[in-house]
């Protein structure tokens, strides 16, 4: 059973996002009410997980994931920011943290992401010592517009560049991070054209009728990637219309961490060193170099 700790000074808050995580069987949630505290409990007994806020006295959550990052590099980081943390979110994440999830969003996006990281961890053993011995890797797949192949997808990718111990974990969970969105993207947005001008959740049903009804039956998500002992270099595209690349957020702008910026994309660009678009903008292709 994984550990997820919660760090949020607000107890309403603290215990909105705790029970939200403990409606899951696998996840057992620990609470501390600032950084300090946070940090005590870690050293008593290291969780999987670190949920915090950003906003708090003492310690507040852009020093605590600094020293995390330092001093715990294999536990991940999720932040949940509100209004007028859009500052702090940024240099979280240039500091190391895996993720963020407005707190606005957190019934919807809490669970998926929490449960999309603990998985990548519990990944990285798998097949690490036949993969070790390998000092390139390149696949190509040609997928259906099937959710279910994402995570297998990134798994792939995560014992790949684990077992030829290519990035610090910090690093490898953000590449997953950033190829679930990019696949999802390409999906949903590209091939399915489904809420491209909108933030609304995705509707299960929608997605089931997309998928059956033409065109958006017949079109695929193609993927490359080539891993090296320099680098791992991915190209993902999918054959939708596309969409206008000069609207794509700026990472380094706070505004990109606001409600409906596109967090899928700021995610990417903040955590890849190089990523491109093609013209059309159903094609991204990003590098994360060793």
């Amino acid at each position: 059973m994984a550990i997820v700790l919660v760090v949020d000074d607000t107890a309403v808050d603290r215990r909105l996002a705790g029970g939200l995580l403990e409606k899951s069987d696998n996840l057992e949630v620990v609470y501390a009410n600032n950084g300090g505290e946070a940090l005590d409990s870690i050293r008593q007994n290291a969780p999987d997980l670190v949920l915090t806020d950003l906003q708090m006295p003492d310690i507040d959550g852009l020093q605590l994931v600094t020293t995390i990052t330092e001093e715990y590099p294999d536990i991940p980081v999720v932040l949940m920011t509100a209004h007028g943390s859009e500052n702090a979110a940024a240099q979280a994440l240039a500091n190391g943290a895996s993720c963020y999830v407005p707190k606005t969003e957190l019934a919807d996006e809490l669970m998926p992401t929490v449960s999309q990281i603990l998985s990548t961890a519990d990944s990285d053993q798998r097949y690490k010592k036949l993969i070790s011995c390998s000092t390139q890797s390149c696949f190509e797949f040609e997928l259906p517009n099937d959710p279910d192949l994402i995570d297998p997808l990134i798994d792939l990718v995560q014992q790949v560049i684990a077992s030829m111990d290519l990035f610090d974990w910090a690093s490898r969970v953000r590449l997953g991070v950033a190829l679930e969105h990019a696949l999802g993207n390409a999906i949903y947005r590209g091939n399915l054209e489904i809420g491209r001008n909108s933030t609304d959740i995705l509707d299960p049903q929608l997605v089931q009728e997309r998928s059956r009804a033409e065109p958006y039956r017949d079109r695929h998500v193609f993927v490359s990637a080539q891993i090296t002992r320099e680098k791992a270099e991915f190209v993902i595209r999918d054959q939708g219309p596309g969409f206008d690349v000069s609207q794509v957020p700026d990472e380094s702008d706070p505004d990109s961490f606001r409600e409906g910026a596109g967090r899928g994309l700021v995610l990417i660009k903040a955590f890849m060193d190089s990523v491109h678009f093609n013209d059309k903008g159903n094609q991204i292709s990003f590098t994360k170099h060793v």
